[in-house]
């Protein structure tokens, strides 16, 4: 065998809709095409769960058939979050560390705030604490939708960064409009747009006469930049955010060290 020939890239295909959702079927079938595919989900719906980790429960792991025109892909349902998924797959279940982990095709946005609640990028964030490349993608509704065209986007996308790498502890956030593929404008770098969600609770009883509560929200938008992730959507582009999970807020440490935090200690 040439030893310069190189290896097809080890791809991990994560998701928090759950191993048997259309997303993640689409794009296990674009990424066959760039590398050998490894799909480690979970068995239930874990959207808006962020990053919680399973620290006191068993974590159960079986084989799954994700679809016969993909069925030499090794794929395993979990029973833990997306998080779960990244650290089981790079600590035990993956033969070698991938290069390079996707997550989705997540039905519904992950933009602006967003980003804090969903289970797709939290996936892709725990990989990328680990050092991996990592991509979120997701499909802006939350209706039957074809998820052909964002598949197509993902393939690219994974392509030129295991081509480029990205820059250690960089996530690209990725999100898609849910329009026909010859309708998608381009591809767009963009910021998160600065939003929030106006939230209620509604009081209910149940037949035992017991109180609870369902929630109630409304997506508010409170940024009108033209580089806005969620801007881009409205256009009919593809936005691509790169994120990090290094929290810091940098600009404020200079400020805060300048403030005597002792001076009203008796």
């Amino acid at each position: 065998m040439n030893r310069f020939v190189r290896k097809r890239p080890l791809i991990l295909v994560v998701n928090d809709d759950g191993i048997s959702a259309p997303g993640i079927l689409a794009l296990t079938r674009a990424m066959d095409d760039l590398g050998d595919v490894v799909v480690v989900a979970p068995m239930e719906q874990q959207s808006a769960i962020g990053h919680a980790i399973t620290l006191h429960d068993r974590v159960l792991v079986q084989s799954y058939h994700v679809s016969d025109d993909v069925g030499h892909v090794r794929a395993l349902g979990i029973t833990g979050t997306p998080a779960d998924c990244v650290k089981l797959a790079l600590n035990t279940l993956l033969p070698r560390e991938p290069d390079i982990v996707v997550s989705g095709i997540n039905m519904g946005a992950n933009t602006a705030i967003n980003v804090i609640y969903s289970g797709t990028v939290s996936a892709a964030t725990e990989s990328s604490i680990r050092g991996v490349d990592s991509i979120a993608f997701s499909l802006c509704t939350k209706e039957v939708a074809d998820f052909e065209p964002a598949a197509k986007y993902a393939k690219a996308i994974t392509l030129k960064v295991l081509r480029s790498r990205l820059p250690r502890g960089i996530v690209l956030n990725v999100n898609i409009p849910a329009i026909p593929y010859e309708n998608i404008r381009g591809v767009v770098v963009t910021r998160l747009a600065h939003s929030r969600w106006e939230e209620c609770f509604v009081e209910k009883t149940d037949p035992e006469n017991g109180t609870y509560y369902l929630y109630k929200g409304m997506f508010v938008n409170m940024d009108e930049g033209l580089d806005t992730d969620v801007n881009a959507i409205g256009e009919g582009y593809v936005s691509i955010t790169p994120i990090q999970f290094d929290l810091t807020a940098h600009g404020c440490l200079g400020v805060l060290g300048t403030w005597r935090w002792t001076e009203h200690l008796g």
